[in-house]
């Protein structure tokens, strides 16, 4: 069975959850707590959520690349093209680790500036230029989007649902702007049964 270890309502676990739903794969939720109890750092000593096991003794963090696990050992599955299509396929992984090489890694450091960081240093060099990438980032996100259903073309993909959940952490957490294309991008993929599933799980349905 797989099991994902996440914060109640972590936006990185609900890729996962969304994924799982999407493919059909059943799963088991364990909300963790903050600060991580000694029993999850001995079962987790990278720390940080998500964190997903499965049979077979598996173990793994990150969660672009549980998404990519799930996907090669539990497909073939339409969210990762067949190497049959090599452009979708590029685009599928170029965006889907982008969601956490350029937008997470970026959203990361702004978080800590905005929630923890003294006063002076909260709109220090590096948030400003920060918050230049990421304007930047959301830009080639909404023109690679351009009138296209997803982001690969006709088919949704891992790329869509890592990105939608970026977008949310972005906007929920930091109140950070995004394009039209965008927001209107992210309400339609929040209509998907799917995504509405794992929503409830997140919350704890």
């Amino acid at each position: 069975m797989i099991k994902v270890y996440n914060f109640a309502r972590g936006a990185r676990g609900l890729r996962i959850f969304w994924q799982c739903e999407e493919m059909g794969l059943p799963y088991e939720v364990k909300v963790v707590p903050f600060p991580f109890p000694d029993d999850y750092r001995a079962r987790n000593p990278a720390g940080g959520v998500p964190f997903l096991e499965d049979d077979g003794g598996v173990a793994i963090n990150e969660s672009v690349a549980i998404m990519l696990y799930l996907a090669q050992r539990y497909g073939p599955t339409p969210l990762l093209p067949a190497g049959d299509d090599p452009a979708a396929l590029a685009r599928v992984l170029q965006m889907t680790v982008l969601t956490e090489a350029t937008l997470g890694g970026s959203m990361n450091t702004l978080m800590a500036a905005h929630f923890v960081a003294p006063e002076g240093d909260k709109r220090n060099w590096s948030v400003l230029g920060l918050e230049e990438r990421m304007a930047h980032a959301l830009g080639y996100v909404s023109d690679t989007l351009g009138d296209q259903p997803y982001l690969a073309g006709e088919a949704f993909s891992l790329a869509d649902i890592a990105v939608s959940t970026a977008l949310g952490i972005w906007r929920g957490a930091l109140n950070g702007a995004i394009p039209d294309r965008l927001v209107a991008y992210r309400e339609r993929l929040a209509e998907r049964p799917a995504y509405q599933r794992a929503q409830a799980r997140a919350a704890g349905g």
